[in-house]
């Protein structure tokens, strides 16, 4: 009998225009043994070329860098339909240039300083095909758009109409931050049911992940910011 065969390391492309960044993150993740650094951009344009080149599983993206911002580079690898996510880090935490990575279609946004086992989580949940904000930016972004946002009295509208009350209820739960698990507990189901009305809500409402059903949970007015 042999072991069954270990899964693939998660392929990580670094693309920030710093080297002493790049050789810091590049010694925090090259110590875990489920991920594999494939190599290292210093602008987005190279970030772009790498990735169609490499097809990295993630892509752990700067935001201003030059010849192409992470934005630019984002929409890039996003519309070439390449395997690849973007995972956005951000000095900037609350700019212009993080609302148009969101639009990008990135599939994360850490602020630079985050603690190294929760920058390793975030790498290996957006791998998994989730999407990982951190806590204080999206509590900031939508504090910043709150004023822009529906009426919580009016109709939803009609753009949730596809959905059952059920994924209501679990897109509520996704936009509050909760994970697949916690929503388990909250609504007394299974785990796999909640990745099932998860699946269901992506699909009905054409989003591309988590995020942007959280963005949509809140445009729509279905959650308020604090509620």
């Amino acid at each position: 009998m042999t072991d069954a065969a270990a899964p693939r390391p998660v392929r990580v492309l670094l693309a920030d225009d710093q080297p002493l960044l790049r050789t810091g993150f590049r010694m925090v993740l090259g110590v875990e043994d489920d991920l594999d650094i494939v190599g290292e951009a210093g602008d987005g344009v190279e970030a772009v070329e790498l990735s169609r080149r490499l097809l990295p599983d993630v892509v752990l993206m700067d935001i201003r860098m030059p010849r192409m911002d992470g934005v630019a580079a984002t929409r890039a690898i996003v519309d070439a339909r390449l395997p690849v996510r973007v995972l956005v880090l951000t000095t900037f935490e609350l700019d212009e240039y993080v609302v148009g990575a969101l639009r990008a279609g990135a599939s994360g946004f850490l602020a630079k300083d985050v603690p190294a086992e929760d920058l390793v989580t975030a790498i290996r949940t957006v791998a998994a095909g989730e999407a990982v904000v951190a806590p204080r930016i999206l509590r900031r972004l939508l504090d910043r758009f709150a004023d822009v946002l529906p009426d919580p009295a009016a109709v939803p509208p009609r753009v949730l109409d596809p959905l059952t009350d059920r994924e209501r209820e679990v897109l509520v739960q996704v936009a509050r931050g909760l994970s697949n698990a916690e929503i388990a507990r909250a609504l007394s189901v299974s785990e796999t049911t909640v990745k099932t009305h998860v699946g269901h809500v992506l699909t009905k409402l054409r989003l591309r992940d988590r995020v942007q059903a959280v963005v949509l949970a809140y445009e729509t007015g279905l959650v308020r910011p604090g509620k």
